[in-house]
């Protein structure tokens, strides 16, 4: 990799979305959704969503920086929060009914910048909360992390991985929220700041030999330190295993952000299949609240297919006892908060409210 200065690179700028990126934002939705139902260890080997999500997220954020950004912090909290608080008023009074008795902390539920509080009853529900402290944090350092990454574009990228190692190696952190979310945003932050670099032009103009080696590198560390640590962490599931999944999402999407631009890949061609493309959109624009309901939507799936048992017809001939059946049961729900809860993100937007984008 050259270390060209911000001035030198050139700006990646293309008409209207990016549905190279939509489409990586939509199949990593189905991925978390998957994982959730299944449980398959595998599938953060196969598809390292959140990485990705961040990643899309940091390149996002970089283009936005080009305005002041004191407005772009206030556009991406207004376009956060009141989908968060109305999914949390929710959760919230659901746990109320169950017996949790809220103190102070219950402000974690307004701004979610630690984690938020409940009891076990929710736990479920709120648990998927990670994502959105994490990226609330990075939305609000992100001036001064755009501002550290120009000044020495490829020693910073490279660098960015050093927080997850000396959490992992030298020093674990405090035990409590700020502990919690220094881990994830130690994690994450190599996937952000790559999203800076595809944004400045940097990964196009790198050597595609070092490119892939260093990629290759990053994924074989993360998948051997996954696979050897098995004993430590009872399993290889990346998600539970911080380092393994920061090298690992390290090197996958470094790959994935390298090809879209070197080859520029742009999917341009997907508007010809309507229903797919269609879909695209439909999850892009409905990305937080897919995100937030998902978890419920499979809670609530259980109790319904239970109800099924009662029905002859359908215990004869519908697989009742089947993960795949509530998976479908479980996007049956969620299409039904997206028609139910998605405009909260058209108003949060300051766009005309819509049942479908």
């Amino acid at each position: 990799m050259g270390s060209p200065s911000a001035e030198q690179l050139p700006q990646v700028k293309a008409p209207g979305r990016d549905r190279y990126f939509d489409t990586l934002r939509a199949v990593a939705l189905v991925r978390v959704v998957t994982y959730h139902t299944f449980g398959w260890a595998w599938c953060g080997l196969l598809f390292p969503s959140m990485g990705i999500m961040f990643a899309l997220a940091g390149t996002l954020m970089a283009k936005s920086l080009e305005r002041p950004a004191l407005d772009v912090l206030r556009s991406r909290l207004r376009r956060l929060l009141p989908p968060f608080w109305f999914w949390g008023f929710f959760v919230v009074l659901a746990m109320l009914i169950h017996d949790w008795i809220p103190g102070r902390q219950i402000v974690y539920w307004i701004v979610p910048l630690g984690d938020p509080p409940g009891n076990a009853w929710g736990a479920q529900a709120w648990e998927v909360l990670w994502y959105l402290r994490t990226y609330l944090w990075f939305v609000l350092l992100s001036p001064l992390l755009l501002r550290i990454f120009r000044l020495a574009p490829v020693p910073v990228l490279l660098l960015s991985l050093t927080p997850i190692l000396v959490l992992n190696f030298l020093w674990t952190g405090p035990d409590n929220r700020f502990g919690s979310a220094l881990w994830d945003l130690s994690t994450y932050l190599f996937c952000w700041m790559l999203g800076f670099a595809h944004r400045d032009g940097l990964l196009p103009r790198s050597k595609p030999a070092l490119v892939i080696v260093l990629a290759l590198a990053a994924l074989g560390y993360g998948g051997w330190y996954a696979f050897s640590h098995q004993a430590d962490f009872g399993t290889y599931d990346l998600d539970e295993n911080p380092l393994a999944q920061a090298f690992w999402s390290a090197g996958f999407v470094l790959l994935l952000m390298w090809a879209k631009a070197y080859f520029r890949i742009d999917f341009a061609r997907l508007g010809r299949f309507r229903l797919l493309d269609r879909t695209v959109t439909v999850f892009n624009a409905r990305a937080v609240t897919i995100y937030l309901w998902h978890e419920i939507a499979l809670i609530l799936a259980v109790p319904l297919i239970d109800r099924f048992w009662n029905v002859p017809a359908f215990e004869t001939y519908l697989p009742l006892d089947s993960q795949w059946f509530m998976f479908g049961i479980g996007w049956v729900l969620i299409a039904g908060f997206v028609l139910a809860c998605g405009w909260v993100e058209d108003v949060a937007a300051r766009k005309k409210p819509q049942l479908i984008p």
